[in-house]
């Protein structure tokens, strides 16, 4: 038995990379990070948004690295995949040096695109008893990822932690459920002080409620948040992305449902900007219905192998573009 899990990943993880040679074999790589998108847009499609679940999307500073997670129809196994550009022209997907093995999910640049933060559940100090959720690094050394580290046990516990985001500060935001906390699920701060991430705490009740906040990005000088909530009265159904700005005196405001053109009614979540060409991104599990009679298996084929089947894709629109953030 211990010599059938190992054979059985590393076949999956085959599987996923013909996956991605497939949908990629006859694709113009040609990613379009740089215009600001005049509506709401599929992000890469038959590249990046594929009939797979894609979602988690990150671009690093200079613009030429683009990493998502990609997970097979039921999300049992998901890599984070990484597309560079090099001289000019944008590489396929690949699954990253440091993934593969484990489910790892929310990518995040930091230190200048240098450092990778991502959330995995794989075992911390090689306790095999451990399969929660944690907050992990790699740095990028002579333009290779290093082996991930785990953060300490300030921020990981043997609960989950998710999506972390990072300010100009280096404060980390991310979710978790915790006594301190407000609701089910919420969204907290740990100050990066002294060189050591300090004791998180949970954001005030602007953002956070006694139901489900997650998924959430902080804008580098931290005035600004995105993140998804599940369960409140102005939602449109499956969890829905909101807003929070803060004032002059460093307060929140009451956070806002972004609205019909962001939200659906399915799970619409993990929330990125590029403020540089001024583009929002999400994650987005809605699916174009098709009602037309089924009258043979591959009318079936073709509704589940098409790029809107349901199982997560990523979206892009201008910042601008958004009513209820101007």
């Amino acid at each position: 038995m211990k010599h059938i899990i190992p054979y059985f990943l590393v076949l999956l993880c085959s599987i996923v990379s013909c996956q991605l040679n497939r949908n990629t074999k006859n694709a113009d790589y040609d990613v379009d990070i740089q215009s600001t998108a005049e509506s709401l847009t599929l992000f890469g499609e038959n590249l990046i948004s594929t009939s797979l679940y894609e979602r988690d999307l990150a671009i690093n500073p200079q613009g030429n690295e683009i990493i998502f997670t990609l997970g097979d129809y039921k999300q049992s196994r998901r890599v984070l995949v990484i597309l560079r550009e090099i001289n000019g022209i944008w590489r396929k997907p690949e699954v990253m040096n440091i993934s593969g093995r484990y489910h790892d999910i929310e990518p995040f640049f930091a230190n200048n695109g240098n450092r990778l933060f991502f959330a995995s559940n794989r075992p911390i100090n090689q306790d095999s008893t451990r399969n929660d959720y944690n907050i992990w690094y790699s740095d990028k050394i002579e333009n290779i990822w290093t082996e991930p580290l785990a953060l300490d046990t300030v921020v990981n516990t043997r609960g989950n932690e998710f999506f972390p985001s990072l300010s100009e500060k280096g404060n980390l935001f991310f979710t978790a459920t915790r006594q301190n906390g407000i609701g089910r699920e919420d969204i907290f701060v740990s100050e990066f002080k002294g060189g050591k991430f300090q004791s998180p705490i949970p954001l005030p009740k602007e953002i956070n409620s006694t139901l489900f906040e997650f998924n959430a990005y902080i804008s580098p000088k931290e005035d600004f948040i995105v993140f998804s909530s599940f369960g409140r009265e102005d939602g449109f159904g499956g969890g829905d992305l909101y807003f929070s700005s803060k004032d002059e005196t460093g307060n929140w405001s009451p956070s806002k449902n972004m609205g019909k053109l962001i939200n659906s009614n399915k799970l619409d979540y993990s929330p990125f900007i590029d403020w540089k060409n001024h583009n929002f991104y999400f994650s987005s599990e809605r699916i174009i219905e098709n009602n037309t009679e089924l009258k043979s298996i591959d009318g079936i084929k073709h509704i589940a192998n098409d790029v809107m089947n349901g199982f997560g894709n990523i979206y892009k629109i201008g910042l601008d573009k958004i009513e209820n953030m101007n």
